[in-house]
């Protein structure tokens, strides 16, 4: 059975192009963190999720979810206006 390649098996210059390799990879794994962390890429992930929602792939309205929400919102007020004519 051969023993695995440990760090003193390898010569110096094989060790620094594994060193390069690995700060490569970090450096890109990074750059991707930075990028999908950023406001302006959660905004636009945020709105692409919100658009799903109320347009089809084909353009066209979706008009079920936009019934929801708007008769959630009637909802709401009108709970809103019931509650404030009750505390007068």
């Amino acid at each position: 059975m051969v023993a695995p390649e440990t760090s003193t098996d390898r010569s110096p210059s094989a060790l620094e192009s594994e060193m390069e390799a690995t700060r490569q990879r970090l450096e890109v794994t990074i750059d991707q963190l930075v990028h999908r962390a950023s406001p302006k890429t959660i905004v636009q992930r945020q709105v692409a999720d919100v658009k799903g929602y109320f347009v089809a792939p084909d353009g066209s309205p979706r008009t079920d979810n936009i019934h929801k929400v708007a008769g959630g919102f009637v909802g709401f007020v009108g709970v809103m206006l019931v509650v404030r004519r009750v505390a007068r």
